[in-house]
């Protein structure tokens, strides 16, 4: 109890600051500091780009070497709050503000070097300390409390960002408020941290025992999985950072900052209450099954934004995401788990998680981005632009549903 006491409440906090932090990061950058659409997706790619290459030559490695996996995640949050504190005072040192957009996405391409620490270490730690057939279970109600965080930290950045309604709109990053309060959240999520073990193939697990996984890895099988993984989340993902910005569109729903974080945050209660019951779903389906059945989710979620202009089914849509979301996360992770032995955990995590952290922002610069910047400069409306990028993402996403069946077949396979 006391250990999912610790990451429990590491996760809400992480969520938390994620909410507060990236929700309004992109409407800061497109319509305060003025970047591109394109342009303001390299928040996500280049942080991301650095966060996976650390993962899988560093922190990786070392976890392997080491089996430290607490230590890794306790110094990448106090490093990550030092990094954000410093990247407020840089931002504001540009003249021009699409300088400071510049310095942003450079300072946090720094920070998230320190942050990528965090990241694998956590991936590691919970498959050290849980067993297989309770990890999809674990990592369920660890989403949807994060959920919980994230509600809470979209609707106090909704507030922050402009001053509650009496500044201006990016009053909560220019004024800095939004950086302090996303650096004292990661230096309060390393406290709960000393109530969970170090990890490590040799150190106790959850119940107390010391158990060391036989998992046989399949480098063909794991490939193809990564490869689904891989296309999935760059499909769902790809509109990451440029949907607040259609949704704040003038010449659209023209949403307010509070209003945003109550149709963001749906996407959170979807998240909340199928974090609940994945566990039983897991069960009763079995992981491959709602792994299928979470991507169809999240084809359709995109399909309804590409083609409705109707604000109730923006909200619908929100609902869907978050619930897509939980059975893909919770599913993949008990499947990368069974694929990865104990002795790889470092490096072969880094290699999963990169299927998701580059989704938010190599997807956004490569994909949906030149997509809506390209129909733009066509002539087409900005509405129209971002829509044919949402469908875009639709499309990317099936296209993962397709190797996943391939997947299967080769584990059937290779069982025979």
């Amino acid at each position: 109890m006391k250990i999912f006491l610790g990451v429990s409440s590491f996760q809400i906090l992480t969520m938390f600051r994620r909410g507060l932090f990236y929700s309004f990061l992109t409407i800061y950058l497109r319509h305060f500091l003025g970047l591109s659409v394109t342009t303001t997706t390299l928040f996500a790619t280049l942080p991301m780009v650095l966060n996976v290459v650390f993962q899988r030559y560093v922190w990786g490695t070392l976890s392997d070497k080491y089996q430290k996996r607490r230590t890794l995640i306790i110094w990448g949050e106090i490093l990550g709050g030092i990094g954000t504190i410093a990247l407020w005072y840089c931002h504001l040192i540009p003249d021009e503000k699409a300088n400071a957009g510049w310095v942003v996405i450079i300072g946090l391409s720094v920070i998230e070097i320190f942050w990528s620490m965090s990241n694998i270490g956590w991936s590691a730690l919970i498959s050290d300390i849980y067993k297989q057939e309770v990890r999809g279970r674990i990592m369920g109600k660890l989403e949807s409390l994060g959920g919980v965080g994230r509600i809470a930290g979209i609707l106090i950045g909704g507030l922050l960002y402009d001053g509650m309604d009496y500044r201006f709109p990016g009053w909560g990053f220019w004024e800095g408020s939004l950086f302090f309060v996303s650096a004292a959240v990661m230096f309060l999520s390393v406290f709960p941290m000393f109530l969970v073990p170090e990890g490590g193939m040799n150190h106790p697990s959850a119940d107390g025992e010391i158990f060391s996984d036989h998992a046989h890895y399949s480098p063909i099988i794991f490939f193809v999985f990564i490869l689904a993984m891989a296309f999935i989340h760059f499909g769902r993902n790809s509109i990451a950072v440029t949907l607040a910005q259609y949704l704040t569109l003038e010449t659209g729903f023209n949403l307010s900052s509070i209003t945003l974080s109550h149709v963001v945050n749906i996407k959170s209660v979807g998240i909340i209450l199928t974090g609940i019951v994945t566990g039983k779903l897991t069960e009763k389906f079995g992981p491959r099954n709602l792994l299928v059945g979470g991507t169809i989710f999240a084809t359709c979620s995109l399909l309804i934004l590409g083609i409705s202009h109707s604000l109730i089914y923006v909200c619908i849509s929100s609902f869907i995401m978050g619930f897509s979301e939980i059975l893909i996360l919770a599913t993949s992770y008990e499947l990368a788990s069974s694929y990865i032995p104990a002795s790889k955990r470092g490096k072969l995590f880094s290699i999963f998680n990169a299927t998701y952290f580059l989704s938010f922002g190599a997807a956004g610069t490569l994909i949906a981005g030149p997509i809506t910047d390209f129909l733009i400069s066509r002539g087409k409306t900005q509405v129209f632009a971002y829509m044919v990028s949402f469908n875009t993402a639709a499309i990317l996403t099936s296209v993962g549903i397709i190797i996943l069946f391939i997947l299967f077949r080769l584990e059937k396979k290779s069982r025979l």
